[in-house]
């Protein structure tokens, strides 16, 4: 029997043109599910002139490419900057604009919340954001079921940004922050079970493993080695894309750089992406002018031909819920050397796609990387593993596992229908 076709409402706060990959994640989710006929509500931040300038012409795939959909209709909700990282937003306060009147309007069969906690205002230490969970307000009153779902360690990022002696001060609250926090909502997911498993530990309330993130494994292939940024250049080639910012750990690459050129010499690091710490990692890559390349932003067919041109990709990131960018490499036929962390336990399993370093430790980083290099055919058994080891995150795959979530949560609802909040 065909199933009827549900009525989504998706609040997200990072969409285009905020390059994260949430906001990858968000967009493809939201193009595959108008795809399969469901109408979609998106609410996504608004992007103004508080924002730098490059933030607005990022050349992403975004709303232009989901209205001709008759099913979707969208929304920006007020922004400001993050205080921390000026190219993020932040929501304006409840006060501001109302999520309640938006779902009353739309009615949904069910409500979606990414990143929950950012747009809550977890990001900022609560100094910022929406300032009440998101839709649950509309969602209690009219018995609407609701997801949040969670990419990010936030945990890890207060760690990062408020700095150790803070972390140890709130350290003890955090179990009840988390517990209070997802409690709000029917259903809390995960795309590790690793990352489950810690958030468990830390209280959090109906949560479940749901494999949601995927990508997309026919665009990300090793054929898209013929858009090769650097054709005449047969250096092996070491990359990293992601966010420039400190719990990327990004630093740790440069300074690994030096130990794996003093036995490959002709080794080559390229750096993409943007952040606070751009700054930063170029004035400490003049030191290696020959040998590091901070590329910056790159997009499009590019950015594919980097996947499939790297020898081996690096993430020495220990925040990661499921990385994307891990998955796009390995989709592209490139071996990944990461960090030992929660999630990357599931992505790259050592000897068969790629190696697992100790975390923070650029020694251990360099010689992982150096035996790669140094061995052709463990290099060309781990490339040709590659692929195959991560297919079963093709976005189709994961997206049916997500749509299935969403009927079984509709179906055991008991939903209300109302006319004014």
């Amino acid at each position: 029997m065909q199933k009827s076709k549900l009525r989504i409402a998706l609040f997200s706060g990072l969409y285009a043109p905020f390059l994260t990959g949430v906001s990858v994640a968000v967009h493809q989710r939201v193009h595959w599910l108008l795809k399969q006929g469901h109408e979609v509500l998106l609410v996504h931040p608004q992007i103004n002139d508080k924002f730098p300038k490059n933030v607005g012409s990022r050349p992403m795939a975004g709303l232009d490419e989901l209205k001709p959909f008759p099913n979707f209709s969208s929304f920006a909700f007020p922004t400001q900057p993050l205080i921390f990282y000026k190219s993020l937003p932040q929501p304006l306060n409840y006060r501001h604009w109302s999520d309640s009147k938006l779902l009353s309007d739309f009615q949904p069969d069910i409500i979606v919340v990414e990143e929950a906690a950012q747009m809550r205002g977890l990001y900022s230490g609560l100094l910022q954001g929406y300032g009440r969970p998101v839709g649950v307000k509309y969602a209690k009153r009219t018995h609407t079921p609701i997801i949040s779902v969670f990419h990010t360690d936030i945990v890890a990022y207060i760690k990062y940004y408020f700095g150790d002696i803070f972390f140890s001060l709130v350290r003890p609250l955090i179990p009840l922050l988390v517990k209070q926090f997802s409690d709000n909502y029917d259903l809390n997911v995960f795309p590790s079970r690793e990352q489950l498993k810690k958030y468990h530990n830390l209280k959090c309330q109906r949560s479940e493993y749901v494999p949601y993130q995927g990508i997309d494994c026919e665009k990300f292939h090793p054929r898209n080695i013929i858009h090769n940024p650097i054709p005449n250049d047969s250096r092996p080639t070491l990359l990293f894309v992601g966010r420039i910012t400190a719990e990327k750990n990004v630093t740790q690459l440069i300074d690994m750089y030096p130990m794996i050129a003093a036995k490959i010499p002709d080794v080559h690091l390229v750096i993409i992406g943007s952040g606070p710490l751009d700054e930063e990692i170029r004035r400490r890559v003049q030191k290696f002018p020959s040998g590091i390349t901070f590329w910056g932003e790159s997009h499009g067919t590019e950015l594919l031909g980097w996947f499939a041109r790297a020898d081996v990709f690096v993430n020495p990131s220990v925040t990661e819920n499921f990385c994307t960018t891990t998955n796009e490499a390995l989709a592209s036929g490139t071996p990944v050397v990461a960090a030992i962390a929660p999630s990357t336990s599931e992505q790259v399993f050592p000897g068969l796609n790629g190696l697992l370093a100790e975390p923070n430790s650029p020694q251990d980083f360099a010689q992982k990387i150096i035996t790669i290099l140094e061995n052709p055919e463990l290099k060309s058994a781990l490339s040709e593993q590659a692929r195959p080891s991560i297919l079963g995150y093709d976005w189709s795959a994961c997206m049916e596992k997500f749509e299935s979530k969403l009927y079984e949560l509709v179906q055991s609802s008991d939903k209300q229908e109302v006319t004014s909040v």
